[in-house]
């Protein structure tokens, strides 16, 4: 199994995922953050989610022990058909998920809102293609995740060439 690539790893560091913590991946690609997530739980559970046949296949193969354990669970399905009532979680997060940034993303925006727990957060993690982008995409984002009655907090990281930003928003 190769390495998890350092945007990955800063960003599940970002996470502080508790060994209960109920977690929700947004766009999972092959399961390599769901990986880490995972590894970090005992009693909690990730459910990771992706819109790509090919992205659950291979993110359910990297992580079949996870999923044998209870630990992990990958659905094909995208963000807007997640239901809107159901499992609430204490983290969720999306790493390089565009919906976010590029469009108003209102509908998905108040869609995890609803299904965080009290106290949860919800987490975007971004490396940009360039330097400067991150402090463009804080401002992007920013409003979208400044709620009444919720605390915000950026985060920046660097990896080799490239800066690292989270914009975390917990709810009370």
């Amino acid at each position: 199994m190769t390495s998890a690539p350092q945007r990955l790893v800063w960003a599940v560091e970002q996470l502080d995922v508790r060994p209960d913590d109920r977690v929700l991946e947004i766009g999972c690609g092959p399961g390599v953050a769901l990986d880490l997530v995972a590894g970090r739980l005992t009693t909690g559970t990730v459910t990771a989610i992706d819109r790509s046949a090919h992205a659950v296949d291979a993110a359910r193969r990297r992580n079949r022990a996870h999923i044998t354990d209870g630990r992990a669970e990958v659905r094909q399905l995208a963000l807007a058909e997640l239901p809107p009532v159901g499992d609430r979680f204490d983290k969720i997060f999306a790493v390089n998920v565009n919906v976010f940034w590029t469009s108003a993303a209102d509908l998905e925006v108040a869609l995890l809102r609803g299904l965080l727990a009290p106290g949860g957060t919800l987490s975007l993690f971004y490396e940009p293609p360039e330097h400067g982008r991150a402090r463009e995409l804080e401002g992007i984002l920013l409003p979208k995740l400044t709620w009444p009655g919720a605390t915000t907090v950026i985060s920046t990281g660097r990896t080799e060439g490239s800066t690292l930003l989270g914009v975390q928003v917990t709810v009370v």
